[in-house]
């Protein structure tokens, strides 16, 4: 019998505190950079415990991504600082061809609900789902990858090719759609937008599988596609190619079918968004402006893309600008907001780290990093929940900082077999 047969599921949580709504579940994540762990990590904030496995001596690639803070020789991501907090490390050379990884891994199944990576070629390890839903037949499954996995379908080839964010982006429709019109080339949308929206829907597929699990007693995989999450987020783009065989085309600042619906330049060189869809905001925005909306009627001059590029829709829009640039940004926003026109001044990270309305909301936390081990101010939680509010319990951990604890405690491991691993590099 192998030691994981013998290993008794631990309860979570087990080595952090009780909090949130997701208190009780377990995740075991196996990914690196952002997508698979900032899902996890957006778990592990609203009361999951959560273990992030790294390889030893080398951990997380993202722990060192440009810009590193340093202090007393220690180096870490100002990334990492934001992203990581939450997280129990545990360091393991993860090829389960070595009898001993074999058992620390397939312990550590038996005591998850969750297993989330993003490594692709897991096979090569020595892992597979079938061999994990017999270890735990409740286990959810999160694969996270650039085009899917073969057994959802698509060309093996395909499946099978290395990805990151820009390529999700390229691959899946956003960045073509993303800028301005020819010649300008399509764009780069910046922070990893297509690894942020890809792992939000790795989180709410591992939600919907766990509640089925805990229901069912059934697990199942979760499937995610980076070029699927950035195909999903493209609106009409698909239907109005398939019934109107239309490509849809980047169109910039500007949304051609309604306006105002555009970046216009401020008196003191900042730049407001304007938007006012339908006709009712239509003519409350008219208003604001003082200008007669029997001149400018809504069906005439903003209501459809053949409207804003009328001879009036034109006029409409040269006027927009010109009240715009004769005033400073806060005037633009007080005359708007206070006739409910939606209006938003583009900001910098400064303007909202000094804006008012971000400090009264708690967007803004201070805890402690545990590389640095000094208190460190970051960005706190989206959403807000009321009767079970996340929490950072303890910033983001040391390389392995929690190794011997999890073997221990989870897994019922002797200080002398982990020392034993240690040698042997293991661990």
């Amino acid at each position: 019998m192998e030691r994981w047969q013998t290993v008794e599921r631990v309860p979570a949580p087990a080595l952090i505190p009780k909090f949130g709504p997701l208190s009780g579940m377990r995740i075991l994540l196996t990914g690196s950079i952002v997508a698979a762990p900032f899902g996890a990590t957006i778990l592990a904030e609203y009361g999951a415990e959560l273990i992030h496995v790294e390889r030893p001596n080398v951990g997380d690639p993202f722990r060192y991504q440009a810009p590193v803070i340093e202090k007393n020789g220690q180096r870490v991501s100002a990334g990492w600082i934001q992203e990581a907090r939450n997280r129990l490390s545990l360091t393991l050379e993860l090829n389960l061809n070595i009898p001993e990884v074999k058992d620390i891994f397939l312990g550590l199944i038996k005591n998850s609900d969750v297993w989330i990576e993003n490594m692709v070629w897991v096979d090569k390890l020595g892992i597979n789902d079938e061999m994990l839903f017999e270890v735990n037949p409740k286990l959810v499954i999160a694969h996270i990858s650039g085009f899917g996995r073969p057994k959802f379908g698509g060309v093996p080839e395909e499946c099978d090719r290395p990805s990151y964010d820009a390529i999700g982006q390229a691959e899946g429709g956003f960045m073509y759609l993303n800028g301005f019109p020819e010649p300008m080339p399509p764009m780069l949308a910046p922070s990893f937008v297509n690894d942020y929206i890809t792992t939000m829907f790795m989180a709410c597929g591992v939600l919907m599988a766990y509640i089925n699990a805990q229901k069912t007693g059934k697990g199942q995989v979760v499937d995610i596609a980076q070029v699927e999450a950035m195909s999903k987020c493209l609106n009409d783009a698909f239907t109005q190619y398939f019934l109107l065989g239309m490509v849809k085309e980047r169109f910039g600042n500007k949304i051609p079918i309604f306006q105002p619906a555009n970046l216009y330049k401020t008196k003191d060189n900042k730049y407001v968004y304007i938007g006012a869809y339908g006709p009712v905001v239509y003519n409350r925005f008219l208003k604001a402006l003082g200008l007669d909306p029997q001149k400018f009627p809504h069906e005439k001059a903003g209501a459809s893309k053949e409207a804003v590029n009328s001879e009036l829709g034109r006029e409409l829009e040269r006027i927009t600008g010109e009240w715009v640039a004769a005033r400073t940004a806060a005037e633009v926003k007080e005359q708007l907001t206070k006739h409910k026109v939606p209006c938003g001044i583009v900001k910098n990270i400064a303007d909202l780290a000094a804006s008012e309305h971000y400090q009264k909301r708690g967007n803004f936390i201070e805890y402690e990093d545990q590389t640095l081990g000094q208190t460190v101010r970051a960005f706190g939680f989206c959403p807000k929940m009321s009767e079970t509010p996340p929490q950072v319990w303890r910033g983001a951990p040391r390389l392995g900082q929690d190794t011997e604890a999890i073997l221990k405690r989870l897994l019922g491991y002797s200080d002398d077999e982990i020392a034993a691993f240690r040698a042997k590099g293991i661990i």
